[in-house]
């Protein structure tokens, strides 16, 4: 029976108050991101990392490494990535040892909430799983999505009958299904802003918040998980910016800049893990981390990565113009100053409209998916500013 201790949710800034719209530069890696660090915001030690999503990035190869670097933890970390809803979320976290990160997102609606537990703290065991077949939207290996569209097959069929086969039929809270059919079969209105992999970590923040205990259930099509949940103190961060309209800046071309696997390879860890390079003779930080000469002509290379502030003010702004093959254009870049250590950072900007970022603006630099490279998600940081990040 896992405890806890902490909850941190994620809503992309985009779109209505029950619709949220991932950016051009989310995806769900980057969603987990968010709320994984809204989570450890207190500091606590991590010892495994559970991600469920049905809108993983990467299926033939890891998330991990990306994901695991965004949250600032040991990349020797056992990270498992479940391809899931909201009930499998319920499933990793009922079963989750101490210590355990377990992060859930979704895209459509987009969000992601994530939950720390602990040895002590708010306190989850399982109380109802059922299994049924009832598959009445499927998708295959190439992508391709059916749908049978029977809402009413998959209300009396599917979220009734599994609740009347847990035994369950009234619980305090229902998540994977709209507002309002949880309204009509839940004692409590959570009022979660998604349906899959996430809905159940929002509910599970919303009863936190409101001291509520009981039973919170995660429905998907048939399938049913359950798990009786008890009162207590718990941290809940939520990195929630109002809703504001998406503009869609048109895309280039369809053609792509290519990788370099080798270069990203190399760039990896200083790019996603937001270091810089330092020489031990040096107090200077170079970023991005660089070879330096020395005194007698001999290339040095034996710098090492140190942690880079993830705040700062915007020293230098410009909107481009010229279109970039794959990129959505015009956008904005700004050279951020930042805090404390001396290091100015030319980035792109993230969840604010193009051009409206100025000289002297305060903001956090954030993980985001900078661009699609031959398939590949390449990943970097880019600036919120504060009056969205708040």
């Amino acid at each position: 029976m896992p405890n806890i201790t902490s909850i941190g949710t994620y809503l992309p800034c985009w779109g209505v108050v029950d619709h949220r719209v991932a950016g051009d530069d989310e995806d769900a890696i980057t969603l987990a991101v968010e709320a994984g660090r809204a989570a450890l915001s207190g500091g606590a030690s991590v010892e495994s990392v559970v991600l469920v999503s049905r809108d993983l990035p990467l299926t033939d190869s890891s998330n991990a490494a990306v994901l695991l670097a965004g949250l600032d933890l040991d990349p020797e970390l056992e990270v498992t990535e479940r391809l899931g809803g909201a009930p499998a979320t319920l499933d990793a976290l009922s079963s989750a040892r101490s210590r355990t990160l377990v992060i859930g997102v979704d895209l459509e609606p987009a969000g992601a909430a994530a939950v720390l537990t602990a040895d002590r703290g708010l306190n989850v065991r399982t109380s109802a799983r059922v299994a049924r077949s009832l598959p009445v939207r499927t998708r295959n290996t190439t992508g391709a999505v059916h749908d049978y569209g029977d809402p009413r097959l998959l209300h009396d069929r599917g979220l009734v009958a599994s609740l009347a086969a847990s035994w369950l039929e009234k619980p305090t809270v229902v998540a994977g299904v709209d507002r309002k059919a949880a309204a009509r079969l839940a004692e409590v209105d959570a009022e979660v802003p998604t349906l899959g992999a996430s809905s159940g970590l929002f509910a599970l923040a919303a009863m936190a918040e409101q001291q509520v205990s009981g039973s919170l259930v995660a429905v998907e099509q048939a399938s049913l998980s359950g798990i009786s949940v008890t009162a207590a103190e718990v941290m809940v961060s939520r990195r929630e910016q109002p809703p504001r309209s998406k503009s869609e800046e048109p895309v280039a071309s369809d053609d792509e800049l290519r990788i370099s696997l080798a270069a990203y390879e190399r760039a990896f860890e200083a790019k996603v893990r937001w270091e810089a390079g330092k020489f031990a003779d040096s107090e200077t930080l170079d970023f991005p981390p660089r070879y330096h000469v020395g005194a007698d002509g001999a290339l040095r290379t034996d710098y090492e990565l140190v942690p880079l502030p993830r705040a700062g003010v915007v020293y230098s702004e410009a909107t481009v113009h010229v279109p970039v093959p794959g990129l959505p254009s015009p956008y904005s870049l700004v050279l951020v100053e930042l805090d404390d250590v001396g290091v100015r950072a030319l980035v792109k900007v993230a969840g604010a409209h193009v051009g409206l970022v100025g000289i002297g603006d305060r903001g956090r630099l954030v993980l985001r998916r900078l661009a699609i490279r031959s398939g590949v998600p390449d990943y970097g940081y880019a600036f919120e500013p504060e009056e969205v990040a708040a």
